[in-house]
C-alpha cells in the first residue's frame, strides 16, 4: 500500500531516438512466469534487463504491453505524466454499444486536479505520525493471534499462514479504515476476483468492480446514519460534508474500494512470503531476533526482496515517444515491473542476496511519484510489528517441514505459500 509525505516532482522517462530501421514490428514475448513454488521475481527478467529493457509482451488477458524491467526506467515510468493508469472498466478499451458504463476511479486511476485534491485530503492520514495510534492496536492483534495459535497447536505445530499472516492484515485494515469485519464474506470474494483481473474477462472484472463499488456505497450510507466516528471512513465523510471540503461522497466510495484492492491480499501474500524468507535464512532471522532495532531496515529489505507484484502495473501512453530504441505509441500499454527493478544490479549491490541491514534501500515496491501507494507506512508498521511480536513470543520458531515440500497458492500473480507449518 504509501510512500512519500508529498508527491515527488514529476519525472519522465528519458526518451532515446530510434534509428529509422528500428521501426519494424517487434516479436511478442510472453510475460515471464514465476517459477512454481516461489514468489518470484521470474529469473527471465535478468536477461530482459540486460538485453531487452523495453520489450513488447503478450499480457495474460491477451492484450499487449511494453514491459519495462530496469530500475531507473521503471521508477521514471511511474512518475511520467505521459503515462496514466486506465480505469479497470475502460481497459482494454471498447467502443460502441457494448462499451461498459464507467466505474468510479480508484486512487491509482485518478488524474490531474481530481487526484491532487483527493491526495491532499487523504495522504496526511497515512503519514508515519498520524498512524502511530495504530501501533499498539496492531501489536495487541498480533499478540492475540500468536496466543491463539500456540493454544491450538497440534503436537507443537501450527500453520503460520492460517493462524497469523492471513487474519492479521484484514483485522488491521478493518480497524484503520472502518470496514466491518463481519461483512468479510460479502466484500472479500469481489476483492480477490479483482486481484486476478489480468486473467479475467472484462465481464468478470466489471461484475466484481460494480459489486465492490455497490458494497462501499451501501456501507457509507450506514456510516452516514451512525453519525460521527473515529475510523477513516467517518473522518473522510466529515471532510466531504464540510463546506468547501476537498472530497465528495464518491471519493469516499473510491477510498473504500482502493483500500480493499490494495491493502488486503497483497499484505497477506507479502507477509507470508516475508516469513518464509526469514525462516529459510536462519542466520538473518537470528540477527533480527537479537537486534530488534534493525527491524525497520529489515522491513525495507523484505519489501525489496519479496515481490509485492510481478507484472500487473498497467499504464497507458498518452503520446508517442521512443525508449531504448522502441517506438511507444499513444494508447500503448506500458508495464513497469517493480519485482524486476528491485533486483537490478545497477541499483542494488548483490541484488539477489537478502541483506536485512541493506542501506540505502530505494526500492519501488510501492511505486513512485504522485501515485506512490498511499498505505505504504501502514504496511511497514504492520509487517514490522508482526515480525517483532512473533520473535518476542516464539524466539525458537522454525519450519516444521522442509521448505521444498510447502504447498503454494498460485491463483494470482501475488504468489505465496498456502501453508507454513512451524514449531517453536
Amino acid at each position: 500500500m504509501s510512500h512519500p509525505e508529498a508527491p515527488e516532482a514529476p519525472e519522465a522517462l528519458e526518451a532515446t531516438e530510434a534509428p529509422e530501421d528500428l521501426e519494424a514490428p517487434e516479436a511478442l514475448i510472453p510475460v515471464p512466469e514465476v517459477e512454481p513454488g516461489t514468489a518470484g521475481p521470474p529469473c527471465a527478467y535478468a536477461r530482459l534487463r540486460a538485453e531487452q529493457p523495453v520489450v513488447k509482451a503478450q499480457l495474460p488477458n491477451g492484450e499487449t504491453g511494453w514491459l519495462i524491467s530496469r530500475y531507473e526506467d521503471a521508477r521514471a515510468a511511474f512518475a511520467d505524466p505521459r503515462l496514466v493508469r486506465p480505469l479497470l472498466s475502460a481497459w482494454p478499451p471498447r467502443e460502441g454499444d457494448d462499451a461498459p458504463p464507467p466505474c468510479l476511479p480508484t486512487f491509482l486511476e485518478m488524474t490531474g486536479e481530481h487526484h491532487a485534491r483527493v491526495r491532499r485530503a487523504v495522504l496526511p492520514m497515512f503519514g508515519r505520525g498520524q498512524l502511530e495510534f495504530m501501533r499498539p492496536r496492531i501489536r495487541a492483534m498480533a499478540e492475540e493471534l500468536v496466543d491463539t495459535m500456540v493454544a491450538g497447536a497440534d503436537g507443537g505445530v501450527a500453520d503460520l499462514v492460517a493462524s497469523y499472516a492471513d487474519p492479521l492484515p484484514l483485522r488491521v485494515l478493518c480497524e484503520t479504515v472502518g470496514l466491518p469485519y463481519e461483512d468479510r464474506d460479502v466484500y472479500l470474494p469481489h476483492t480477490l476476483a479483482l486481484l486476478g483481473a489480468s486473467g479475467l474477462s472484462m465481464e468478470e472484472v466489471l461484475a466484481a468492480l460494480y459489486a465492490l463499488q455497490d458494497y462501499a456505497s451501501e456501507l457509507i450510507s450506514r456510516k452516514e446514519k451512525d453519525g460521527e466516528g473515529e475510523d477513516y471512513i467517518h473522518l473522510l465523510l466529515a471532510e466531504a460534508r464540510r463546506p468547501g471540503g476537498e472530497l465528495t461522497r464518491d471519493d469516499v466510495v473510491s477510498f473504500v474500494v482502493t483500500m480493499l484492492m490494495a491493502g488486503y491480499k497483497t499484505n497477506i501474500q507479502h507477509t507470508s512470503n516475508a516469513l518464509l524468507v526469514l525462516l529459510t535464512h536462519p542466520e538473518q532471522l537470528r540477527m533480527l531476533r537479537e537486534q530488534p532495532e534493525k527491524t525497520p531496515a529489515a522491513v525495507e529489505e523484505l519489501l525489496r526482496y519479496v515481490p509485492l507484484m510481478n507484472a500487473i502495473n498497467i499504464l497507458v501512453a498518452t503520446e508517442d515517444f521512443t525508449l531504448h530504441g522502441q517506438q511507444i505509441r499513444a494508447g500503448d500499454a506500458v508495464v513497469p515491473v517493480p519485482a524486476s527493478a528491485n533486483r537490478d544490479p545497477e541499483a542494488f549491490a548483490e541484488p539477489d542476496r537478502l541483506d536485512l541491514a541493506r542501506t540505502p534501500n530505494p526500492h519501488i515496491a510501492f511505486g513512485h511519484g504522485p501515485h506512490a501507494c498511499t498505505g505504504g507506512h501502514l504496511t511497514r508498521m504492520q509487517l514490522a510489528t508482526a515480525l517483532q511480536v512473533l520473535l518476542e513470543r516464539l524466539p525458537g520458531i522454525e519450519l516444521a517441514v522442509p521448505a521444498e515440500t510447502l504447498p503454494w497458492d498460485e491463483s494470482t500473480p501475488l504468489r505465496a505459500p498456502a501453508r507454513l507449518p512451524v514449531r517453536w
